[in-house]
């Protein structure tokens, strides 16, 4: 098992994963600062966690696929697009950086404008059930975004993924924010959660997320634009053991999502 998982580590893209999370929470939990000059708006925040996210998706989108959220990166393991070590790694790595990113900027941030420090609950009267629902359709839309922009068979113009991803986070936010705060990522909602000690709430932006991002891949891959690769090379792909030559002219023929440019090349750095 051990063998397994050292096999499937790629420090390279861990790294990736966890200094860019850590990046986009910092920038985004700091956008809900309630400076005394200048409250934040609903347009700051939302841009804000918006022009993060884009930002960092140009950034390391080469380097690790840039998930930057678990949900996203269970999406892809659903879809066969990354495997299942790969998987545990990439939510270690958001897991890791979205905690750095929020104890950073609480160090920094003076205890009278922290407020709530971004921690998503649901609020404006908002019930359990309607913020579970507000998630998994926010996240929805947000996942299916980022499977149709990154989908390498498309023929058309698909403009820039980041833009497109860092818009969908914007819209998220627009509405999002009224109910929940908005999460669509368990690891942006886990580093500000941990740091003030408030898990009230707290699962609903896991089941939320991961429920919305699950069915994302379902309806693209099984409805949208059917990712017709066979059963052996979906649990290779999963398993991310080595594939002959003729499992990776297929696998590389119908390489879709975010992934891609990582799960494309065969020579990764092991570590």
């Amino acid at each position: 098992m051990l063998k397994e998982l050292s096999a499937g580590f790629c420090l390279k893209a861990f790294l990736a994963e966890l200094i860019a999370t850590f990046l986009f929470v910092f920038v985004g939990l700091g956008s809900t600062l309630s400076w005394s000059s200048a409250i934040p708006t609903v347009l700051q925040i939302a841009f804000t966690f918006g022009l993060g996210i884009g930002t960092m998706v140009q950034a390391v989108g080469h380097v690790s696929g840039a998930h930057l959220n678990p949900a996203v990166s269970i999406a892809l393991l659903v879809g066969a697009r990354i495997s299942l070590v790969q998987t545990f790694f990439y939510i270690i790595a958001q897991m890791l950086g979205a905690v750095i990113g929020a104890a950073l900027l609480s160090e920094f941030a003076p205890p009278e404008i922290k407020g709530a420090f971004g921690v998503n609950l649901p609020s404006n009267n908002a019930t359990p059930g309607q913020a579970l629902a507000i998630e998994i359709v926010l996240t929805l839309q947000l996942v299916l975004c980022i499977f149709a922009s990154t989908d390498s068979r498309r023929s058309d113009d698909t403009g820039s993924p980041a833009l497109s991803i860092g818009l969908s986070v914007v819209l998220g936010h627009l509405l999002g924010i009224y109910y929940t705060g908005c999460s669509m990522n368990p690891a942006r909602s886990f580093g500000p959660a941990l740091v003030m000690g408030n898990f009230e709430y707290h699962w609903i932006f896991w089941v939320g997320p991961i429920t919305g991002a699950v069915l994302a891949c379902l309806v693209y891959d099984y409805l949208f634009a059917p990712y017709s690769v066979s059963t052996s090379v979906r649990l290779e792909i999963l398993r991310d053991n080595i594939l002959h030559e003729n499992e990776k002219e297929e696998r590389r023929k119908h390489s879709v999502g975010l992934n891609s440019l990582y799960s494309q090349s065969n020579h990764k750095e092991k570590v």
